[in-house]
C-alpha cells in the first residue's frame, strides 16, 4: 500500500530553503500554498524559519517521523539522509534530488545504495530525479511544479517530469482537473505498476493516464493492467515507437518484431487503451472522466454545417465505428419541426440558421432513438447562431440521455463563451470532429474490452524429451540454428501438422525419393548457413519426372555454392507438392521486455512486401487467436474473397495455440518462423511447409 504518499498527516521538506530560486523553498511554499492540513516540518541546519515554520537541522530532530518525506538536497547527501529516515521507522520518501543513474556510473552505485537502504528499513521511494506528486482531495502540492491541478478523477501517472510540468499548465489553461498527478523519475522502487495497484480501487480516480518511456518489468505490467482495466480504464501514451536503433535479427519475424509491436501486443491483451499522442491522451481522458459508457459502435451527428459532419462522417469510418440508422420514427419528429432542406437521416443537418431550441429538441430525439449508441453534436458560429444557448442544449440533452455526448463546437472568438459553458458543466468540446470520434471511439474500444470473451489455454500432451533431446544435439555440435527437418520434427511432437518430407544426399537419391513420393513434387536445399532459399536458387518447384529431380539437385548445390562459397550443403529436401491454398507465417520472437511474441500474419514474400502482421505475447488463448486472424488486413481472404473458398481458420487458431505451448515449455526458442503455413479449405486443414528455429545462446557461454 502506498497510503502514506497520498494521505499523509504530516509532511517533512529536507532541503527546504530561505532562498525563492532554490527547489527547497518551492517545494515548501507548494505544500503550503496546497493548503495540505496536516503538520509541515522544513529541515535545514543553516536555518530556524523558513516561510514562517519553525525549521530543524536534521532528520534526527523532528518532533516525530513525518508520514512523508520530500528530499531535496545534493545527490552525494541523500543516502545517509534517507538511513536516518529508516532508523526513524518512515514509511513513504520522495527523492526530488537528480544524479544518480541518469549521470552515469557514479550515479548509478549512488542509487542502488539507495534502493538497499530503503529495502532495509521497508521504506517506499518515488524517485529518486522527479517531480513529485500531487493529491487534490488531500489538498498536497508535494513537487515543484508552478501551479495545483484543479479537483477532478483523473489521474495521471509521468515518467517525464517536464512533460507533466507542460500537462498541469495545459490542465490549467482547460479547465480540466486531477484528483492524482505522479513524477516517477527513475523508478528506483516504487514503479507505474505499483502506482497502477494503488489506484485501481481509488474512489477518487476514474480514468488512469500514463505517459511511458519503458518499464522495469513488462510481464508484470500485463498481469497488473490487465486487472486494472477490468475495473477503469488505463490510457497510455507510448513514445519510442520507431524501431531506429533496434538489433538486427535475421527471421523474418525478428525483422516485423520492433520493441513497439510488443508494447502493442502487451496493451491489447491487457485491455489498455493507446493514444496516439499526448493530445489523443487527454481526449480520451475526458470522455471517460465526464461521459457514460458507450453501449455500441453505432454513433449520430446532429449539426448545424454539412462540411464538418462530413468529416465527422469519414472520421467515423476511419475509427471502425458505424453510423446509426435512424428508425423511421425518429425522422418524422425531426421533419415535424425542422425545414424542410433540413437533411433527417444521420448525420442530421439542422441547417446553418438553426436556433437553440431547435437544435436542441433535435439532438434529444436523436438521442433518444434506441439504434444510437453515442453523440456528436457540432455547431460553427453562423450569423444567427446562438452558441451559448446551444451549448446549454447540448448539456440539457447528455444529462438526461443517459448516452455518451460530446461536443465539436468549432471556430474561435465567437463561441469561446460556450466552450467555456461546456467545460464548466464538464462535457467534453472537441475543436475538430475528428477528435471528437477518436473520443467515442475510445469508449467503445472499453467497452470491447469489458465485454471481451474469456480465452482459454489449450493444453498439449507432448514427448517434451525428444524436443530436449533435438535441442542439445544442436548444441552439442555448436548449432543454434535448427533447419527445417528439425525443426518439423520438433512441431510434429507438439501436434503441429508438417508437410511430409524426404533428405536426399546426392541426385540419384533425389531422383528416387521423388518417384517414390509421387508427382509433382517441390526441392528445397538445406543448409544451415543459407537462410532465403529462394535467393540462392535452392527452391524448385513442379518437378514430375526422375530425371528432372536429379537434374534439379545437381544445379541447385552448385548455385547455392557460387551464391555461398563455403557454405555447408546438408543435402536437398523431397516434399509432395500441395494444392492450392492461401499462404500464411507464424513466428516468434523475443523481447527483451515482455518475453515471447507470437506472430501472425500473410505468408510467403507477401509478409516481407506487405507486412501485415500482428503481435501478441506468449501465453496466448483462443480469443487472442482468434483477434489476431481478425486484426490482419488479409483476414478477408481466409474467409473466403470472391471465387476463393474460405480457409480452415480453425486449424490456424490451433496452430498458433500449440505454438504458444511449444514457446512456453521451451523458453530456448529465441525465433521461429513457420513460413509458409499452407491453409486449406474448411476443414480441410494446414500444414507447415518450412520451418526455422533459432535458439539462445547456453547461459554458460
Amino acid at each position: 500500500m502506498l497510503t502514506r504518499f497520498f494521505k499523509p498527516e504530516s509532511v517533512a521538506v529536507i532541503g527546504a530553503a530561505r532562498e525563492p530560486h532554490k527547489l527547497g523553498y518551492r517545494i515548501l511554499k507548494n505544500v503550503i500554498e496546497a493548503g495540505f492540513p496536516g503538520r509541515i516540518y522544513p529541515v535545514n541546519p543553516k536555518a530556524q524559519e523558513v516561510l514562517g515554520l519553525k525549521c530543524y537541522p536534521d532528520v534526527p530532530s523532528l518532533p516525530e517521523t513525518p508520514d512523508l518525506s520530500v528530499v531535496v538536497i545534493p545527490s552525494a547527501l541523500v543516502v545517509d539522509t534517507v538511513r536516518q529516515l529508516g532508523e526513524r521507522g518512515a514509511e513513504a520518501v520522495i527523492v526530488i534530488s537528480a544524479g544518480f543513474k541518469e549521470v552515469g556510473e557514479e550515479g548509478r552505485r549512488r542509487e542502488q545504495l539507495l534502493i538497499q537502504v530503503c529495502q532495509q528499513y521497508g521504506m517506499r521511494l518515488i524517485g529518486p530525479n522527479c517531480l513529485g506528486l500531487m493529491d487534490t482531495e488531500s489538498k498536497l502540492n508535494a513537487s515543484f511544479a508552478f501551479d495545483m491541478p484543479l479537483k477532478g478523477s483523473i489521474a495521471f501517472i509521468s515518467q517525464s517530469g517536464a512533460l507533466g510540468t507542460a500537462v498541469l499548465d495545459w490542465s490549467l489553461k482547460e479547465g480540466v482537473g486531477f484528483s492524482k498527478f505522479i513524477s516517477v523519475g527513475n523508478m528506483a522502487d516504487v514503479s507505474e505498476c505499483d502506482l497502477l495497484e494503488e489506484l485501481a480501487d481509488d474512489a477518487e480516480t476514474n480514468v488512469i493516464l500514463i505517459y511511458l518511456e519503458g518499464l522495469k518489468d513488462g510481464r508484470r505490467f500485463l498481469d497488473v493492467a490487465r486487472k486494472v482495466t477490468a475495473k477503469k480504464p488505463v490510457i497510455v501514451v507510448k513514445s519510442g515507437r520507431t524501431s531506429a536503433g533496434l538489433k538486427a535479427v535475421s527471421s523474418h519475424t525478428g525483422s516485423l518484431a520492433g520493441s513497439d509491436a510488443a508494447f502493442e501486443a502487451a496493451f491489447k491483451q491487457a485491455g489498455v487503451l493507446r493514444a496516439g499522442s499526448v493530445q489523443e491522451l487527454f481526449d480520451y481522458s475526458l470522455a471517460f472522466a465526464y461521459q457514460p459508457g458507450i453501449q455500441g459502435d453505432k454513433i449520430a451527428i446532429v449539426t448545424n454545417a454539412g462540411g464538418p459532419s462530413v468529416m465527422a462522417v469519414d472520421a467515423v469510418e476511419r475509427a471502425g465505428l458505424k453510423l446509426a440508422a435512424l428508425t423511421e420514427e425518429t425522422r418524422k419528429k425531426l421533419t415535424s419541426f425542422l425545414p424542410p432542406a433540413a437533411n433527417t437521416h444521420n448525420p442530421v443537418d439542422a441547417l446553418g440558421d438553426v436556433l437553440a431550441q431547435p437544435y436542441g429538441q433535435a439532438l434529444e430525439i436523436v438521442a433518444g432513438d434506441p439504434a444510437v449508441n453515442g453523440i456528436i453534436a457540432i455547431l460553427t458560429p453562423q450569423v444567427v447562431t446562438q452558441p451559448l444557448e446551444s451549448a446549454r442544449e447540448v448539456v440539457r440533452v447528455a444529462r438526461s440521455s443517459g448516452k455518451p455526448v460530446v461536443a465539436c463546437f468549432m471556430g474561435g472568438q465567437r463561441i469561446e463563451e460556450s466552450v467555456n459553458f461546456l467545460s464548466s458543466q464538464k462535457l467534453p468540446n472537441y475543436p475538430f470532429p475528428e477528435r471528437a470520434v477518436m473520443a467515442l471511439r475510445g469508449l467503445h474500444l472499453y467497452q470491447k474490452r469489458l465485454t471481451r470473451k474469456a480465452g482459454q489455454r489449450l493444453k498439449v500432451a507432448a514427448d517434451r524429451k525428444k524436443v530436449e533431446t533435438i535441442f542439445q544435439n544442436a548444441l552439442s555440435e555448436h548449432r543454434l540454428t535448427l533447419g527445417d527437418l528439425e525443426g518439423r520434427q520438433v512441431l510434429s511432437v507438439y501436434g503441429l501438422p508438417v508437410v511430409p518430407s524426404v533428405l536426399t544426399t546426392s541426385a540419384s537419391e533425389c531422383g528416387q525419393a521423388a518417384r517414390k513420393m509421387g508427382f509433382p513434387v517441390v526441392l528445397k536445399l538445406v543448409s544451415p548457413d543459407i537462410l532465403h532459399k529462394t535467393e540462392a536458387g535452392g527452391v524448385r518447384l513442379g518437378i514430375t519426372t526422375s530425371q528432372q529431380a536429379e537434374k534439379a539437385y545437381q544445379e541447385m548445390v552448385e548455385k547455392a555454392r557460387e551464391y555461398r562459397p563455403g557454405a555447408k550443403i546438408v543435402g536437398v529436401q523431397v516434399q509432395k507438392q500441395l494444392e492450392k491454398a492461401a499462404e500464411v507465417i507464424i513466428g516468434v520472437n523475443q523481447d527483451a521486455q515482455f518475453g515471447h511474441l507470437l506472430m501472425f500474419g500473410l505468408g510467403g514474400i507477401l509478409v516481407e512486401l506487405m507486412k501485415d502482421v500482428t503481435f501478441r505475447v506468449i501465453p496466448v488463448d483462443d480469443t487472442d487467436a482468434e483477434e489476431m486472424l481478425e486484426e490482419v488486413k488479409g483476414a478477408a481472404l481466409l474467409r473466403g474473397f470472391r471465387n476463393t473458398p474460405a480457409a480452415d481458420t480453425v486449424a490456424v487458431k490451433d496452430v498458433l495455440q500449440r505454438v504458444s505451448c511449444l514457446v512456453e515449455d521451451f523458453p530456448i526458442i529465441s525465433e521461429m518462423d513457420i513460413n509458409p503455413l499452407m491453409v486449406f479449405a474448411e476443414g480441410k486443414g494446414a500444414l507447415a511447409v518450412d520451418v526455422r528455429i533459432v535458439l539462445a545462446p547456453p547461459k554458460n557461454g
